[in-house]
């Protein structure tokens, strides 16, 4: 039983996504055999970003091989020793590296502390600035203040990057949270994603202006030198995209599943695929993710160095297409388990 896969829709396994794939794989071959920009653009990829921007209401995507490609190559693409970015604490590793690679002073927010990215661009002697944060984060499932920031962001001529990584296929009924707050389209918003969550598939893509567009087109590295995306996950992800946007009712079924398992397991916050519970020590949630792989229940087992200090986690993921008879057994045996391993420190969300 599966509790920790990203593939939120299930759609890796929809027979239309694997057909997809599968008629992509015998009309191109397994790869694209070049750039973007030499001979590797093929139809699939352009049919892709329209699809892309039909899901998310965004006027123009670029397409990367991944979505760690296409966070640093946004990041690397926008910044200089003139562009201030300012991250949230928990933005994940991929935005934290491009970042750095971008040559960018570097300033870390708060998490989710307005008031601090307020403060933060206020202060800055740079001519630009950028605000990255994800919209979904990954490890707790909390949502960014995104109305909030894209104000901020106005007022003081920043640029939003949005990593819809968790939120593309699950909030605003699948188009994201940036589409959810009415953002889509902004000239301050930004939105980078990935295609192998919700997706079910592969590669990665930014959305914003067409004008951002023509700017990563011509200098951000990651696209520019690298073998554009195969066409099979491709056509996948163009396929996924295509049945997110018809079929809501599979998002209402994922978030149903979500409160599910947050009130089975006494969370608070259940308004994402992925649920968080903490657990005293790092062994103890080692441990725990070990018993339950015996009783055939897979965790995420979070501890540090990959989340901070003191805050080792469970990560469970609310599996759209799991029956809830089954759901409901795979979640009995995580609260034996966490009962078991916390004892009377008993693991609290």
């Amino acid at each position: 039983m599966d509790l920790a896969s990203n593939d939120y829709l299930g759609l890796s396994r929809d027979p239309r996504v694997v057909t997809a794939a599968r008629e992509a794989l015998d009309a191109h071959g397994t790869g694209s055999r070049a750039s973007r920009l030499v001979t590797g653009t093929l139809g699939i990829h352009e049919r892709l970003e329209r699809e892309l921007c039909a899901l998310t209401g965004q006027p123009a995507a670029l397409v990367f091989s991944s979505g760690y490609a296409a966070n640093t190559g946004v990041l690397t693409a926008l910044g200089d020793a003139d562009t201030l970015i300012v991250s949230d604490a928990h933005a994940h590793a991929s935005l934290v590296d491009g970042a750095r690679l971008s040559r960018s002073p570097v300033r870390i927010a708060r998490h989710s502390d307005v008031a601090h990215v307020a403060r933060l661009l206020a202060e800055r002697s740079e001519a630009r600035a950028i605000v990255v944060v994800e919209s979904v984060y990954s490890v707790w499932g909390d949502h960014a203040p995104l109305q909030e920031l894209a104000e901020i962001c106005r007022a003081w001529n920043a640029l939003l990057i949005v990593d819809e990584a968790h939120g593309i296929g699950v909030a605003g009924r699948g188009r994201g949270l940036v589409h959810e707050h009415g953002l889509a389209g902004s000239p301050h918003v930004a939105v980078a994603l990935t295609l192998s969550k919700a997706l079910g598939a592969q590669g990665g893509a930014v959305l914003g202006s067409p004008a951002l567009r023509e700017h990563l087109v011509n200098t951000a590295r990651p696209f520019i030198f690298d073998t554009a995306l195969a066409p099979a996950p491709a056509a996948a992800a163009t396929e996924a995209a295509r049945i997110i946007g018809e079929t809501p009712e599979l998002v209402d079924r994922l978030h149903e599943r979500a409160r599910f398992v947050a009130s089975t397991l006494g969370i608070l916050q259940a308004r994402a695929a992925v649920q968080s519970v903490q657990v005293a020590t790092p062994e103890a949630a080692l441990r725990a993710a070990e018993e339950l792989r015996g009783r055939g229940v897979a965790v995420g087992c979070f501890r540090p160095p990959s989340v901070p200090d003191g805050i080792s986690r469970l990560r469970i993921t609310a599996p759209g297409n799991m029956e809830l008879q089954e759901l409901s057994r795979a979640l009995h045996h995580v609260r034996e388990v966490l009962a078991g391993v916390a004892g009377d420190e008993s693991a609290t969300p």
